[in-house]
């Protein structure tokens, strides 16, 4: 299947999405990761990439798109089964999403929207603290480390981000309602959305979204095997 995971910073789409991936469904692609691999291997699209943002200037949707059909059309055109994780951002993005898929024959199967408050998402977000060592995400309300600053994990630091004060928060989340938001309609005027409340715990959120997708499946044999 391909699939669109939507909501706003904080409602959970990378644990999601890695759940729909270990159920075997798709791919999980993130946009974030991509970029940073780009980046990593000074690839050709990742110079474009670099010279923008040296620049101080946002990466066009235009290369945006380029480096995500890069990773999902395989060497005989087709395109692998995904789950788009900060992708598309924008109206102007999902239409280059939909041209492209147009292309090759294939079209978005469902998007998955992720509902949480914005609240929520600022208690959230505020709380987060993060391994400086292998990346291993905490919260320090709803999923403390068992030591204090350290990682059950690896043992690494704990840190908070920069960007998960809570102004920095809040400005987020008027961004994703300016610029995202938007596509709420966009696809659910062609009857794709699939509408999961994310406000509970991640095991929650996860398990209605797998029942989510059953019964779209069952609503659409076609799906279980593409």
């Amino acid at each position: 299947m391909k699939l669109i995971l939507l909501g706003p910073p904080g409602a959970g789409k990378g644990t999601v999405a890695a759940n729909v991936e270990a159920l075997g469904r798709c791919h999980h692609i993130s946009t974030g990761d991509l970029f940073r691999q780009h980046l990593r291997n000074d690839t050709p699209l990742g110079r474009e990439v670099r010279s923008y943002m040296e620049a101080g200037e946002l990466v066009p949707d235009e290369l945006t798109v380029r480096l995500v059909e890069a990773r999902i059309v395989q060497e005989d055109g087709s395109i692998e089964d995904f789950v788009l994780d900060g992708f598309p951002r924008t109206i102007p993005q999902a239409e280059a999403l939909d041209e492209l898929l147009g292309r090759h024959g294939t079209e978005i199967a469902a998007v998955i929207l992720l509902q949480v408050s914005d609240e929520e998402i600022v208690n959230r977000l505020s709380s987060r603290v993060v391994c400086t060592g292998c990346g291993e995400v905490y919260n320090l309300n709803s999923k403390p480390p068992q030591v204090a600053g350290v990682c059950d994990s690896c043992g690494g630091r704990l840190d908070r981000r920069a960007d998960d004060s809570e102004a920095t928060v809040r400005q987020r989340l008027e961004g994703y309602h300016r610029q995202t938001e938007p596509l709420i309609d966009y696809y659910g005027s062609r009857d794709l959305l699939l509408p999961v409340d994310s406000s509970g715990a991640p095991a929650k959120t996860q398990a209605k979204v797998a029942q989510a997708l059953m019964e779209l499946i069952a609503s659409r044999p076609d799906l279980a095997h593409s």
